[in-house]
């Protein structure tokens, strides 16, 4: 392995973490959520640092090639995580709907209070001429017209 390589797979790996943690810090990656992505940021680290201890992993299990060994891992990593948003994901579908459901009940309910509060307003109404107008300009007052000093009984 050359330098360059050795130096650029530790400086992805760092990137990859300080990604993570900055993303933790302003509070756009839940911690439930970046557990995975720390664990394959720690194992792309330690590979970069040590690359004999992914041969040395990629022998004892049997894997002849040790980038597939980094492969196999990197699908499983994203196994889980896809998994895991399965799992939440199915949680918020389920709250959604529950959701959706008491909305339909409080529009019903507001709707029936609405025809209800109509209909009480429609009984309350004067029907016919039996009603007495109130004042079209707002200068009589309930009582009869205004009398003037001059017209005081």
């Amino acid at each position: 392995m050359s330098t360059v390589s050795y130096f650029f797979g530790i400086a992805a790996a760092l990137l990859a973490l300080v990604a993570v943690v900055e993303l933790l810090r302003r509070s756009t990656l839940r911690e439930r959520h970046a557990a995975w992505w720390l664990v394959g940021g720690v194992l792309a680290l330690t590979v970069a640092i040590f690359p004999q201890l992914l041969t040395w992993a990629s022998t004892a299990l049997g894997v002849s090639v040790p980038s597939n060994l980094v492969f196999f891992v990197a699908i499983g990593l994203l196994f889980l995580v896809s998994l895991q948003y399965g799992g939440e994901l199915t949680g918020v579908e389920d709250n959604m709907r529950t959701l959706a459901e008491q909305t339909a009940f409080h529009d019903e309910r507001l709707r029936r209070l609405e025809q209800a509060g109509n209909d009480i307003a429609a009984h309350r109404e004067p029907t016919g001429g039996d009603a007495t107008p109130g004042p079209a300009d707002g200068n009589q007052a309930p009582d009869g017209p205004e009398r003037g000093p001059s017209q005081q009984p």
